[in-house]
């Protein structure tokens, strides 16, 4: 008889850790695993790559309903007689509108939006919050039977500036606490030490044969480049996590230096029109680009010049493992999490993180052609897949 597997996720709508669980679910031993998955939106650019063995879990008519704007929401509970509901979808509406934290919103809007999401009635073999909050919160409070429940950190947890009261309550009733690097392993340690010796570590799975597989371009040229430009590359979410206002700053002292430069990003989010207005506010409509989402990254990755990740905070950026294992000099901001995936000066760079140390490593890497080589061909010389990594998460359930 199989093993029932459930994760849980917000959504395949775009990120590091949806990117990771889908090609962790495309890695499942089907043979020996029978595998439900509950989303809480049933859109986004991942979706196409669920296994078609994974049974997508239906959402409650209640929680629909929830996702209505406000008033369409609160008036719609109200005919049908759920006054309570229509109370808690008010305040979910309330805690998200005045400024704050926004993780910490998260949080604490759980308890209303909870009130929407009906308990899974399945035994479960394990269940698997595969996100930070929301994902974590539905396995302990909505499943009702689960041999083991485990959730997964995919960030530098003091970077959030959650309520780490809140996730202790949630943590306590955990049998296993994943998260991707040694890194972060210690700061959930440090952070909640009674819980510590349910921490794991399991890096995000990527395949070098898959990504290299779907880099081969579509196009002949998918920059359309209009000349000699250096073109750089970087991916991620438009938040305040990945700072992509230093990106744009450091693109302007380069091209006001006098380079030919056509930065990229792939990505989408809340601050497109903030980045926009900063990009027209220095002339750079140019050598700017904001691409947004793309569901197969690698022809990008592959015919850049560069690849810049410029983040405040990362767990493990799967971006950086991407970018590594096609070969690309890359250049990192020293984030708190960088050498677990960065050797400066070995397989890439990793520079203080402000306009100028970005835009002169970047310019050290266009002028030192001996330096790109020899950050290449270390990288080329890498054994860089983790598929592996799946093994982890089987002895981990099955222990």
């Amino acid at each position: 008889m199989k093993k029932k597997l459930l994760f849980v996720m917000p959504s395949l709508s775009a990120g590091g850790g949806e990117k990771s669980l889908v090609t962790l679910l495309n890695r499942i031993d089907f043979k020996v695993y029978e595998v439900d998955l509950f989303l809480l939106s049933h859109e986004g650019i991942f979706m196409e790559f669920i296994p078609s063995e994974v049974r997508l879990l239906p959402l409650p008519e209640t929680y629909h309903l929830f996702s209505l704007p406000l008033l369409h929401s609160v008036k719609g509970f109200l005919l049908r007689g759920n006054g309570g509901l229509a109370f808690n979808r008010l305040m979910f509406s309330i805690k998200n509108r005045f400024p704050g934290n926004i993780a910490k919103k998260e949080q604490y809007s759980w308890k209303h939006i909870s009130k929407s999401l009906e308990h899974l009635q399945d035994k479960y073999y394990a269940a698997i919050g595969f996100l930070e909050k929301t994902s974590t919160y539905f396995c302990v409070d909505k499943v009702v039977a689960a041999d083991r429940k485990i959730g997964w950190v995919h960030i530098d947890y003091d970077q959030l500036g959650m309520d780490s009261r809140f996730d202790n309550d949630y943590f306590e009733k955990l049998d296993h606490i994943v998260t991707v690097s040694e890194e972060c392993a210690h700061i959930l340690e440090k952070r909640f030490p009674k819980q510590k010796n349910k921490v794991e570590v399991i890096y995000n799975i990527v395949s070098p044969s898959i990504i290299n597989k779907m880099a081969t371009p579509d196009a002949l040229d998918v920059y359309e480049k209009q000349g000699d430009e250096i073109i750089i590359l970087s991916i991620g979410r438009l938040h305040y996590q990945k700072n992509f206002d230093l990106a744009v700053e450091s693109c302007k002292l380069l091209v006001d230096r006098g380079y030919k430069i056509q930065w990229n990003i792939i990505g989408d989010g809340e601050e497109k029109e903030r980045l926009m207005k900063l990009i027209e506010e220095n002339h750079l409509e140019n050598n700017f680009k904001l691409l947004g989402l793309k569901s197969n990254p690698y022809p990008y990755i592959k015919q850049a010049d560069i690849y810049a990740q410029t983040s405040r905070f990362e767990g493990k950026s799967i971006a950086i493992d991407e970018a590594k294992i096609l070969n690309k000099p890359i250049i990192v901001t020293n984030f708190s999490t960088a050498k677990d995936q960065v050797n400066d000066e070995i397989d890439g760079l990793i520079v203080d993180m402000d306009a100028i140390a970005m835009a002169d490593g970047i310019e050290k890497l266009i002028k030192d052609s001996h330096l790109r080589k020899r950050l290449t061909t270390n990288l080329a010389n890498l054994q860089l897949g983790t598929e592996e990594e799946i093994e982890k998460l089987y002895d981990i359930i099955n222990r």
